[in-house]
């Protein structure tokens, strides 16, 4: 029997692979079954060569626990050890310098992996003592047992195994010992080593039998060695990779189409990605990818390693040249992963622009399902940007598709204001924006729908790329200002405005956290009497707000709704408001309006008389007159909106008006919308 230490003299080694090493414990198995899978793949390599006559028919890893000795074993019939490679590549299992690196990293425990292959070590997060059996496939190599307590010291000794392989087994300390159970260990390899290559078994099979669940003779191995993901493209159908995605995700929707990545070179990557549906919202759902390195999951939370559009895809990304044992943190540095990540955006674009030239007809019927990912992609992705622009779809109000530039063709003549600007007419809800695009349609304009959560970025998106495009929500203004072709004259002198605002200012709800502005606009007798706009660049502000979620935009989510109600100075029932108005107030207005003219143009001669006068030199009586002017001008002003008030809230005419506008909108309900019902039926009567 040999005793030593490992080759390491620095006690802080293990406490570093227990604390620090990995993220989470339970990858520990993972680590063990890599390593019995590489070990058997290498006995089969030399099968293969004929450099030995071990049979490798059979090889397979197997997992194993007993609860009452409270250890957990890992056995496979691989390659296997002399006793002087389980002191190379166990005892001594850093190269030269091993302490002064060590010494280098203590405070960065993660830097270590993947420059010594600790893998086994990982063993002891979990064990308060490791025992190996091994034989080595050589022509009468003799089986060895390594033990190890946690501590620097082992022992080395001569055992018997009567088949070529080796044994792991792992003594489970006390804080381990939710290990010790059948449904957590087949969590963790149904997690981790759903994919290796080479058949691993957990157990027997079960059925039911006789009202119970009974253990069968046949091996239950828990892993798929050739996924589809391995194979050629050419040796697979749709129907196999509808399978495999439903291997992955068994309770998932079916997916649009996929994308199988088969590289060599400047890298090897293979891999298979799923287009899910994405609605008008971007899901948020775990096991999106899943990244593998050999078949060995390595994570499924790949945010900051694919740019993050992709994240929105599901299936499988493997590649070698992604470090195994290494923190998230250095995945996101590591050069061989961004180039990685680079080339699957382009994979993924490439695979949608030839989709779109294959078959545009089925490439617009997966449109609403696909677009949002599209959007995020051209979002946040410049590359992927330059090349969507190809196949980035505008879905007009009928159910047309446009490419980019077959959209500015379709508008560029009648949809280009005075400015030069071409402007894009959009919907968000075309229920309940229907009035208004029918309206612009019977101007002969198009309207697409831009109706999704990403709707306002990508707007202004395409606005900052071309200052030259302004796309205008169709109820940001009334149809004849949507597109402005030239300067509009008003109907209605500025006194009549100040007249009439307050008398539909007063039956405007005031109790629902939203301002009225009211405004005026000539639109025709044939048009509404009122309509309700919303302005275009407050409400995108509060909407971006509410994706952002805080920030800087929470200024714009706390301030409250602001909406226009535009009056149609030529409808009859505007008209008729406007008279009943003068009839009832025409003899108070016109004593009201008299005063205010004297009171300033009193006021104006004597701020005239101040120009140029430094404060002590003006008369402290013409400070007096100025001030008892200035309060009788604020006196009458109250007094006339006052009696403006009084008149519209006792107008029903004009609360129906308002009422109506608001009903068009969603806006009108509960007891307001019972009280309009109930004013219609006496307004019909």
């Amino acid at each position: 029997m040999q005793k030593g230490k490992i080759g390491v003299s620095s006690d802080n080694l293990f406490p570093i692979i227990k604390k620090f090493l990995y993220s989470d414990h339970d990858i520990f198995l993972r680590e063990i079954v890599s390593n019995a899978v590489d070990a058997t793949q290498k006995l089969k390599t030399l099968a293969a060569r004929g450099e030995t006559a071990v049979s490798v028919e059979n090889a397979k890893v197997r997992v194993a626990f007993d609860a009452d000795k409270k250890t957990i074993t890992v056995s496979d019939n691989g390659i296997g050890m002399t006793a002087e490679e389980v002191e190379k590549y166990i005892n001594q299992i850093a190269f030269s310098g091993a302490n002064e690196f060590l010494e280098k990293y203590k405070n960065d425990a993660n830097a270590i992996i993947g420059h010594f292959g600790l893998g086994f070590y990982s063993s002891f997060m979990v064990s308060h003592k490791v025992e190996v059996v091994t034989k080595s496939y050589k022509e009468g190599a003799q089986a060895v047992r390594w033990e190890c307590d946690g501590s620097p010291e082992y022992i080395l000794e001569e055992a018997e195994r009567a088949e070529v392989g080796t044994d792991i087994i792992m003594y489970v300390n006390e804080e381990s010992e939710e290990f010790l159970n059948k449904a957590r260990l087949d969590e963790i390899l149904n997690k981790y080593c759903k994919f290796l290559p080479i058949p691993v078994v957990f157990g027997k099979k079960t059925d039911w039998k006789d009202g119970k669940e009974v253990e069968t003779d046949e091996d239950n191995q828990i892993n798929d060695p050739s996924p589809a993901w391995t194979k050629k493209p050419v040796d697979l159908k749709e129907e196999d990779y509808a399978s495999f995605y439903r291997q992955l995700y068994p309770f998932g929707e079916e997916p649009l189409f996929n994308i199988h990545l088969n590289v060599d070179y400047p890298f090897n990557l293979t891999g298979i990605l799923y287009f899910p549906k994405l609605k008008n919202t971007i899901e948020v759902q775990k096991n999106k990818i899943q990244l593998y390195c050999n078949q060995v999951f390595v994570t499924d939370s790949v945010e900051g390693i694919v740019p993050d559009f992709l994240t929105l895809l599901h299936g499988v990304i493997d590649s070698p040249d992604i470090p195994l044992n290494v923190s998230r943190s250095y995945l996101q540095s590591d050069s061989n992963v961004k180039k990685i990540s680079s080339h699957v955006t382009k994979k993924v674009a490439d695979r949608l622009q030839q989709l779109f030239k294959d078959s545009r007809e089925d490439f617009e019927k997966k449109w609403d399902d696909l677009k949002i990912f599209i959007e995020y992609g051209m979002l946040t992705e410049e590359k992927f940007e330059d090349k969507a622009k190809d196949f980035f779809l505008f879905k007009n109000t009928e159910g047309k598709y446009f490419t980019s530039s077959e959209y500015e063709t379709l508008i560029k003549d009648s949809q280009t204001d005075k400015d030069g600007n071409l402007i894009y007419l959009y919907a968000s809800n075309e229920e309940e924006q229907y009035t208004f695009i029918q309206e612009a349609k019977n101007k002969g304009y198009d309207v697409i729908v831009m109706d999704d959560v990403l709707s306002t970025h990508l707007i202004n998106k395409f606005e900052q790329n071309d200052q030259k495009k302004r796309f205008v929500r169709i109820d940001s203004d009334v149809v004849d200002n949507l597109i402005a072709k030239e300067d509009q004259s008003e109907k209605l002198s500025m006194e009549e405005r100040e007249e009439l605002s307050p008398v539909f200012q007063a039956v405007c709800p005031a109790n629902n956290g939203v301002n009225y502005m009211i405004d005026f606009k000539a639109m025709g007798e044939s048009g509404q009497p009122m309509v309700i706009t919303r302005n275009e660049f407050m409400r995108r502000m509060k909407d971006m707000s509410k994706l952002q979620g805080g920030g800087g935009m929470n200024f714009y989510g706390d301030m409250p709704e602001s909406l226009n109600l535009v009056v149609n100075t030529d409808h009859p029932l505007v008209k008729k408001v406007l008279a009943e108005k003068d009839a009832a107030l025409s003899a108070e207005l016109e004593t009201t309006n008299a005063a205010l003219a004297t009171l300033k143009a009193e006021q104006e001669s004597l701020e005239k008389a101040k120009e140029g006068k430094k404060d002590e030199e003006i008369p402290a009586a013409d400070k007096e007159k100025l001030d008892d002017v200035s309060k009788k001008i604020t006196e009458l002003e109250a007094d006339k909106r006052s009696k403006l008030d009084a008149f519209g809230k006792d107008s029903k005419l004009a609360k129906q008006l308002v009422d109506l506008a608001l009903l068009a909108n969603g806006l009108l309900k509960g007891a307001d919308l019972d009280k309009f019902v109930r004013r219609s039926v006496e307004l019909i009567n």
